[in-house]
């Protein structure tokens, strides 16, 4: 098992983030911001002969998602180049993505190395999120008449934020509303205010 990190800047903030280590922040703006590092761990599967998974292999894959402990916001994909891989393989792939609540994504990211023939790779998609430098008491042992922001400004919601947030790449990305359905969304609000009419409130 390999895997590679890579780091993702959010784009918040990024012009205060700019100023020089020396540079007195005079806004109110946090030059404290959330990193989001997305992890790569990759698992080679032989399929070679008939293009499936062998039940030793099968039981080394789920093992490796065992102890990957998968959970929401990971994403799961297969890299393919040379075709090796039949529709058993892939099915076996997604049943045990699917047991996790997960589905498989449609593109693998690109990973060190090449796919050794006869062999499916499985790629793991981990993104996490803190911000580095907090806390950071560097001027309070003194007084500075500087009118500025402390350096730790932004440390404590900043740094709460990016460990609550349930998927980290929300932070870079967004969410989109492609494909969604709004009545199946407001469907939740609609009861509320039904329930809010029949007891004499909105």
């Amino acid at each position: 098992m390999r895997f590679v990190s890579t780091a993702l800047v959010t784009a918040l903030g990024l012009s205060v983030a700019a100023c020089g280590a020396n540079t007195a922040n005079r806004t109110v703006y946090s030059e404290r911001q959330p990193v989001v590092t997305r992890t790569h761990f990759v698992l080679d599967v032989n399929t070679a002969g008939s293009g499936s998974l062998s039940a030793g292999e099968l039981e080394r894959l789920a093992g490796w998602l065992d102890a990957l402990e998968l959970g929401y916001g990971d994403r799961v994909s297969i890299d393919d180049p040379g075709y090796s891989a039949g529709a058993s393989a892939r099915g076996a792939v997604e049943a045990l993505a699917a047991q996790k609540g997960l589905l498989i994504s449609e593109l693998a990211p690109v990973t060190e190395g090449n796919v050794p023939s006869g062999t499916m790779r499985v790629v793991v998609s981990r993104s996490t999120a803190e911000v580095p430098g907090c806390p950071d008491w560097s001027h309070r042992s003194h007084t500075d008449f500087q009118a500025r922001t402390s350096e730790n400004y932004g440390c404590g919601v900043n740094s709460t934020m990016a460990a609550m947030i349930a998927d980290p790449e929300d932070l870079v990305r967004g969410q989109t509303r492609d494909g969604e359905d709004q009545a199946e969304a407001s469907k939740a609000i609609r009861a509320y205010r039904a329930k809010a009419k029949q007891a004499g409130g909105l």
